[in-house]
């Protein structure tokens, strides 16, 4: 009897030590997915803005950023996209998991985490199937604040060409720092 418990822990600690690593590796392997969209378009903007200033760079989030995000999910297999708890682009709107996420993004920000550091990587169910889901906030940088800052910071260029594309706009108003949003990743294990 006892050893068929001892065997029975054994089991478990070695499959929870297995769990553990595959987990450890997903949000690896996340982080170096998350890591590699946002700096390539900070770059993009950054030169669309010096060609047309900022009113040029709103289609670069709004064409280039989705079609990057696809680029990197037909490159490493996740499922890439990005979401705001006060999206401009319908697409952008956070499912559960990660309205969840994000307002606790919100939360760590308020408690004083560097908004860098924010991100959330875990094991969910979805059904009969096991997700790994993740999630890297997006703080604002002074370059987003061309499009997404106070009403001040907005040029009437660029207040005329959000109004004309995105007439029910939530996504301005924002503050260095803040969390605009966040990049989301999930894989079905």
């Amino acid at each position: 009897m006892l050893r068929t418990m001892l065997i029975a822990l054994a089991t478990t600690a070695t499959c929870s030590a297995a769990a553990a690593a595959d987990e450890a590796r997903l949000l690896d392997e996340a982080r170096q997915v998350a890591g590699a969209v946002p700096p390539k378009l900070l770059n993009v903007l950054d030169e669309e803005i010096k060609k047309g200033g900022p009113e040029g760079a709103i289609a670069v989030c709004r064409d280039k950023a989705p079609q990057m995000a696809k680029e990197a999910s037909e490159k490493s297999g996740w499922n890439v996209r990005r979401v705001s708890l006060r999206n401009r682009n319908a697409k952008a709107v956070p499912d559960a998991w990660e309205r969840a996420v994000l307002e606790e993004f919100d939360r760590r920000l308020a408690a004083g985490e560097k908004p860098t550091a924010l991100e959330k990587g875990e094991l969910v169910a979805e059904g009969n199937t096991s997700v790994y889901r993740y999630m890297k906030a997006l703080p604002t940088q002074d370059l987003c604040l061309n499009c997404h800052g106070t009403p001040d910071r907005l040029s009437p260029a660029v207040q005329a060409k959000l109004k004309e594309l995105y007439p029910d706009d939530k996504a301005v108003g924002y503050g260095l720092a803040e969390i605009r949003g966040a990049l989301t990743l999930r894989r079905p294990q």
